[in-house]
């Protein structure tokens, strides 16, 4: 396996693989390129569509994996753009349209040459798309929803979001006009109809019917028709277009007239409800500063984040939001960072001290030197991950888009059978089977089902930034669903990477304060942490002219001359490569051992011990008792490794590893898992960046500020606290439950009343009541995810 990888990081390509293909699909392929001479042994990643092959093998390459599956390319990796890259620009979708719509645009736009692989965020309404392919993206959407409009998003754009919020209570309330007038007149139509029926007054009751049913239904009809002439026949506006004319053509004109209006309240009401989710989604997002206050000699200008540059100096008032990164030149406050960490415990600040953007000041007066330009901002970046993690889709997101492709045909094709087989060849009553086929129609909108499942996922994601994680997609948020084992490094992961001296044992020859005063002054030059706690140990003014020669050693310690003493410091094997005899120590220290030997004499040992983190304890045993398997890698000795295991609770333990060892140890774990479950890392985000993208999840913790973590890792947690796995892990079980209850309710809905239309027992009536219910249910289902505060509990994850 160390080979296989090896080979493909220097005689092989990444290449990334554009167009849709399933998990099925790229097994098949990943087989039929491992066969092939040439090629060897090959793995797809399937999360994030990319595979290493030779250069020369490109060719065949394509044409194996295109017989398979017609239609996707490969594409070396560098010149393939992601979705926020600059060759692509954010819009927003302006107009009204259906979730089911958002899809076939989405689709529709993907297979456009130009455009790519593209994900419309429908929570947000916004898509990435490259600019010089704009009007031939708005000619298509238009092609498929008449009156959508594309609209470059702007960085300054408060003034206009007020304006579409205005624009947005308008059109709600024109249609609640339009609904309550259609409502009278139904009202009057039901009492007064039965009256005018089949008198000289018939005209006016088709009068007050059909006025109702113009009020709520020429939208409708509308972009029926339109659709039609565009070959788009399958979607909502064609399904209850046909089902009311058909009512009307048998004289229902109340249940053409009330399925109508009731479509049009569930329309009002579901749109109502992904309105306040989207702004609910935006308040959590809303941790960008709308002004900085621009120092400029004597005066204070506010002006825009983006017009502020590296070096000028800002003012931050009490209660002001921080603007943008950099550090403090004048005053000293309290800033409250949860906006960024999901921790509303204030923290310190002086001069000296950095600051991020989105943090907020709560008590004094700071002047900031800015550090990065706006764009450059953590908070800009953290904004970035969450709004275009839609774009990497969860596996169950790309099972219902595709459900529901095949889903409308095949309803509209059982309705059209319950129409004519019956009466043309059962002998059953033409009316009596039409109205049941026009009952299945009503229900066959797969609308709360298209809907439900990326808006529980939008909200997954923005809910876990609340609490300072950051997940890159709804693939990894549904992937932390399925983990067997999570990998800890030690340093700095599930210890604090501050070292201590705990222990000093020495010889006969010295006591504790010559030995510590020898080390720490041989120490003096080192700066490595261990050395550093050896020196705070020791406390006092250390004379550096009284070391005549000093040498450090790779990987072994130091050799120095003090006060005309040679002394070596480091390990045991340092001082047994020098032949110097090193006493068997029954030592109950837990640590790294710094041996000491003075002019060829042994002289004592330092065990100099790094703290646990709090809640590392409690998190291994959480994951222990869900039968999560627990693992940690260190580069410390074996012994340290064991010692912490043991304090911790980790089950399985490998020390003295180079960070290459790291990765191999990690792809051991996977073939165990044998793609049965995913295998999680977590590590700082920076020494352990090749640990991190090799593994199913990479978790970087406290990357609060560090560019290289939210780079690296597919999960950051913002915080340094590792308890911080088990919340993403627990808000990822939560969103998955809830999915899968929408997806679950709307399908037994709708598959039962489809079979009750066939049995004549549902009316129309009650068909549009359960598809506008099932709709608005899983929409406010949907909503709990983003407001789920349970795992602040520290509650033990469910057993697997």
């Amino acid at each position: 396996m160390p080979d296989r990888n090896r080979n493909q990081s220097e005689e092989r390509v990444k290449f990334c693989i554009e167009g849709e293909f399933c998990a099925n699909c790229s097994a098949k392929m990943e087989r039929a390129l491992s066969v092939t001479e040439g090629i060897g042994e090959t793995t797809i990643n399937y999360a994030m569509k990319t595979v290493f092959l030779p250069p020369g093998m490109v060719g065949q390459a394509q044409a194996i994996i295109e017989k398979i599956e017609p239609g996707v390319k490969l594409v070396a990796a560098k010149e393939k753009k992601s979705v926020n890259s600059p060759a692509k620009v954010q819009y927003r979708i302006e107009g009204e349209f259906c979730p089911n719509c958002s899809a076939k645009m989405e689709q529709a736009l993907s297979a456009t040459e130009g455009i790519g692989e593209t994900t419309i965020n429908y929570a947000m309404k916004t898509v990435f798309l490259p600019p010089a392919m704009m009007s031939k993206a708005q000619e298509i959407m238009e092609r498929i929803e008449p009156g959508v409009k594309l609209v470059p998003m702007e960085k300054k754009a408060v003034k206009n979001n007020v304006h579409s919020e205005e624009e947005e209570a308008k059109e709600t309330r024109q249609k609640l006009l339009k609904i309550l007038v259609a409502g009278i007149f139904l009202a009057i139509g039901l009492i007064f109809g039965s009256r005018w029926h089949n008198t000289s007054l018939e005209v006016l009751e088709y009068l007050v019917f059909l006025l109702a049913y113009g009020l709520v239904g020429y939208e409708v009809l509308g972009k029926a028709f339109r659709n039609i002439l565009r070959g788009s026949v399958f979607d909502e506006n064609f399904l209850m277009s046909i089902a009311t004319l058909g009512a009307i053509a048998i004289h229902e004109l109340p249940e053409a007239v009330g399925v109508m209006l009731f479509y049009a309240v569930g329309e009002y009401f579901e749109d109502r409800a992904v309105n306040r989710s989207r702004r609910s989604i935006q308040a959590v997002l809303n941790i960008r500063p709308d002004y900085a206050n621009l120092v400029n000699g004597l005066d204070v200008n506010k002006v825009d984040p983006e017009d502020v540059h590296i070096g000028q100096q800002i003012l931050i008032r009490p209660g002001e939001k921080v603007p943008l990164d950099g550090e403090i030149v004048h005053g000293s406050s309290y800033v409250d960072t949860s906006a960024l960490t999901g921790e509303s415990v204030p923290r310190s600040v002086k001069v000296g001290d950095g600051v991020l953007a989105g943090m907020i000041n709560t008590s004094g007066v700071i002047t900031v030197r800015v550090t990065r330009e706006f764009a450059d901002s953590s908070v800009q970046k953290i904004l970035d991950l969450v709004e275009n993690a839609s774009a990497r889709k969860a596996k169950t997101e790309k099972f219902i888009t595709t459900f529901a492709r095949y889903y409308t045909p095949a309803v509209v094709v059982i309705a059209l059978g319950i129409a004519l087989i019956p009466p043309l060849f059962m002998g059953g009553d033409f009316r009596e089977w039409l109205y049941r086929a026009m009952t299945i129609l009503v229900i066959s909108c797969p609308c709360a089902l298209v809907i439900s499942v990326p808006l529980g996922y939008f909200g997954g994601i923005g809910g876990a930034s609340r609490h300072g994680i950051l997940v890159k997609g709804a693939n990894y948020l549904e992937a932390l669903t399925s983990v067997k084992t999570v990998i800890f490094d030690k340093t700095g992961t599930l210890t604090q990477g501050v070292f201590e001296v705990n222990k000093i044992e020495t010889s006969k020859h010295y006591t504790e304060e010559q030995l510590l005063e020898i080390a720490a002054t041989a120490e003096v030059h080192s700066s490595h942490p261990i050395a550093k706690s050896i020196r705070d140990k020791w406390g006092k003014a250390i004379d550096s002219a009284s070391i005549t020669h000093y040498e450090e050693i790779s990987g072994k310690g130091i050799r120095s001359e003090f006060k005309g003493k040679v002394v070596l410091a480091g390990k045991k094997d340092l001082l047994l490569q020098n032949s110097i005899e090193v006493p068997e120590l029954k030592t109950k220290g837990v640590g790294t051992q710094v041996y000491i030997a003075v002019d060829g004499e042994y002289a004592g040992l330092l065990i100099i011990s790094d703290r646990s983190k709090e809640g590392a304890k409690e998190t291994v045993a959480q994951l222990n008792q869900a039968g999560i398997a627990t693992v940690m890698l260190t580069g410390d000795q074996h012994n340290v490794a064991e010692a912490v295991a043991e304090q911790l609770g980790i089950q399985e333990y490998h020390g003295d590893l180079l960070p290459e060892d790291k990765v191999t140890w990690l792809e051991n774990y996977q073939q165990k898992l044998k793609g049965k479950g995913k295998v999680v890392f977590v590590g700082d985000g920076i020494n352990d960046a090749p640990v991190l993208i090799r593994a199913d999840i990479g978790v970087a913790m406290g990357g609060l500020g560090s560019d290289a973590a939210i780079e690296a890792a597919d999960v950051v947690l913002m915080e340094d606290r590792p308890d911080k796995l088990v919340s993403a892990m627990d808000i990822a079980r939560f969103t998955k439950k809830v999915i899968w209850q929408n997806i679950g309710f709307a399908l037994i809905i709708k598959l039962g009343f489809i079979v009750l239309g066939m049995l004549g027992v549902a009316s129309m009536w009650e068909a549009v009541f359960a598809d506008v219910g099932v709709a608005l249910l899983a929409i406010l289902n949907a909503t709990r995810v983003r407001r789920y505060t349970r795992l602040e509990k520290a509650a033990a994850l469910p057993s697997l």
